[in-house]
């Protein structure tokens, strides 16, 4: 297996300078380890030269959220592992569990230049469980996981309504509700099991649904909040603020109704599926401009394709239209990199092209966020995993 890898006078689009700049870029041992504008021979002695002369050179795209691996491709909503519907309370679920990284639709994100996915539970529940954060190529999940537990899915809205209205949920009031019981009862546990100590004998009885929140409740774990109507996304940080979790809110449909608030709050925000129709009321605001007017008020923005919403390799194509309904390009190619990896919290790794982060890149013949570019490299962890 090849080691070393030396990308060659690329034109650069590192996710951190607004300025594109022609470089090399040395990657060994999947990670990058120099980016100069020229590297002689004995810098990269022995490597794999990919010659990047006329490219455009870019960090893998980074999904911030989607159902990738759990829903099947052509396998119909009957295959579909993304909802658990039996209960609408369910915080112990993983999505590591379900995730089928041999199904079609990862080789097809990877080869549309999306290397790294935040994929987990969709919203039929209150509480779904966690989203994992991994790579897109592979046959073992194991092995490509880069963050097991990447937030805690929490839904507000139409869906856990629509889902459970002749069963236990019929308004936004019993939602909320539910989520706040759960946050409270997580507490409770957590304060008992701290002052029990090692005493087993006084440790409460284990409780899966309690201890997966514990994480939550300590604040290592975000809820990952599914909200498109503002009073749902006022509600999800109300609820944040009142139990002092962390909170990335997903969605956001009506964010530019609320973008200088939503900015003054500084929670990350993630917008989409907008590659869509509005097929429920909560929709209605439904806009391309959304990620702009985020952006500008100064927010966090990452675009999404919440796949299978829109297929996973045309989350760069959701970026391009969000920059003709006026978003400034450089924000687009953040919200697709750099701000997804932060959504996430892996941003450490993924997302730019800096040293010491995972070599993961997109070379195409041109800007990746105009449909009739040509993608003609990608590389995940320094090994060239496409060539067209």
């Amino acid at each position: 297996m090849q080691h070393t890898i030396l990308i060659k006078q690329g034109t650069i689009h590192d996710a951190v300078h607004k300025a594109p700049y022609v470089a090399d870029i040395l990657v060994e041992h999947g990670k990058i380890t120099k980016i100069e504008p020229i590297l002689d021979g004995q810098d990269a002695k022995g490597a794999q030269v990919l010659d990047a002369a006329g490219l455009q050179v870019y960090p893998g795209f980074v999904e911030a959220h989607c159902h990738l691996g759990l829903d099947g491709y052509a396998v119909g909503f009957e295959g579909a592992d993304y909802n658990e519907m039996t209960d609408s309370i369910t915080p112990q679920l993983s999505a590591v569990d379900g995730l089928n990284p041999q199904d079609e639709s990862v080789r097809l994100a990877m080869e549309g230049g999306v290397t790294c996915v935040a994929a987990g539970p969709g919203s039929s529940n209150v509480l779904g469980g966690t989203f994992t954060v991994y790579k897109t190529v592979g046959k073992r999940i194991d092995d490509m996981v880069i963050k097991e537990k990447a937030a805690m899915k929490c839904a507000f809205g139409e869906n856990p309504k629509l889902c459970y209205k002749d069963k236990a949920i019929y308004s936004r009031m019993t939602t909320a509700s539910c989520l706040r019981v759960m946050l409270e009862r997580a507490k409770e546990y957590l304060a008992k099991k701290e002052a029990a100590g090692e005493d087993i004998l006084k440790q409460p009885a284990y409780d899966p649904k309690l201890e997966a929140l514990v994480p939550v409740i300590k604040g290592e774990l975000p809820l990952k909040a599914h909200a498109h109507q503002a009073n749902d996304i006022y509600t999800a940080i109300r609820i944040a603020k009142e139990f002092q979790v962390g909170l990335a809110i997903d969605h956001c449909t009506d964010g530019s109704l609320i973008a200088d608030d939503l900015a003054k709050e500084g929670y990350p925000v993630a917008v989409g599926p907008t590659l869509t129709h509005a097929s429920k009321f909560e929709l209605r605001n439904l806009s391309f401009e959304t990620p702009g007017d985020l952006a500008k008020a100064g927010c966090q923005v990452s675009i999404i394709t919440d796949s299978p919403v829109i297929p996973q390799q045309y989350l760069a194509l959701c970026a391009g239209l969000a920059v003709k309904s006026g978003m400034d390009e450089f924000d687009a190619l953040q919200a697709i990199t750099l701000n997804a990896a932060k959504h996430i919290g892996v941003e450490s790794r993924v997302g730019s092209l800096e040293i010491g982060k995972d070599g993961d890149f997109v070379l195409a013949d041109g800007n990746p966020m105009v449909s009739d570019t040509k993608i003609k490299y990608v590389l995940i962890d320094g090994q060239v995993t496409y060539s067209a």
